[in-house]
């Protein structure tokens, strides 16, 4: 990897402290509070030089999705290649999801909000696709293990149904169940749903049993597992989320 100049260091650091505050006014303020002349404040530089960095707040936000989903496909990467059986390797999926949640839950209201056309219109094209390419790498270490199942016979899925069917689902329950817990306006206990991390880790065993990916729940600790992917897998991100509480 090439030295970085003087230079070069600083823009590379006075970026880093724009997106900085940036994240911290947007969970703190929302998309409508998050504006230039608060980040210039917060960041104690001139809306002029933030110019130079991010041409408006969309990219901003995108920049700010863009760096925490490179930070979600590594942990999933991670949890994806715990030494279990397949269906253990995607519980290691499901923990790596968590964490990130846990850890950043900022970046599902910046992914929001780049979904929506009106935004994406003022995102560069680049960083757009680079967001995309992102997407697709949690997905593709989720069908990569899908396929593995099904290669080791812990899977079987019949003559039509492909893999990307068996990780979409899961993708939609998780997805569903984070954006609900980010952006409700009241804690989804009110609503009834006191525990919904376990009540997403039930219903996604509830999807696998269905298809018949061994062991099914009612014949393997999986909680046990679970415990162990924490300890083993993330232990630096565990000692965060505990340094929190």
């Amino acid at each position: 990897m090439a030295t970085l100049t003087r230079k070069q260091r600083e823009i590379r650091d006075r970026s880093d402290l724009i997106l900085r505050v940036s994240r911290e006014l947007l969970l703190e303020r929302g998309y409508l509070g998050l504006t230039m002349d608060r980040i210039a404040v917060a960041s104690e530089y001139s809306k002029g030089t933030i110019y130079q960095h991010f041409r408006n707040k969309e990219e901003i936000v995108a920049a700010l999705a863009v760096q925490t989903a490179e930070k979600r496909v590594e942990l999933f990467r991670r949890g994806g290649t715990f030494l279990g059986s397949t269906r253990e390797r995607m519980l290691g999926m499901g923990v790596a999801a968590e964490v990130f949640l846990r850890l950043y839950p900022d970046h599902f209201k910046a992914e929001q909000i780049t979904r929506a056309a009106s935004i994406r219109e003022k995102i560069s094209a680049e960083r757009a696709q680079h967001l995309l390419q992102l997407e697709h790498g949690c997905v593709d270490v989720a069908t990569a293990i899908v396929q593995d199942a099904v290669q080791a016979g812990e899977l079987s899925l019949p003559e039509g149904v492909p893999p990307e069917t068996v990780s979409f689902g899961l993708w939609c329950l998780t997805y569903g169940v984070f954006t609900l817990l980010v952006t409700e306006g009241r804690p989804l206990a009110e609503l009834g749903f006191p525990e919904p991390l376990r009540l997403l880790e039930h219903n996604q065993n509830l999807l696998l049993d269905g298809h018949g990916w061994t062991p099914l729940s009612a014949d393997h600790d999986y909680a046990a597992v679970r415990t162990r992917l924490l300890a083993e897998v993330f232990p630096e991100e565990l000692a965060q989320l505990e340094g929190r509480a």
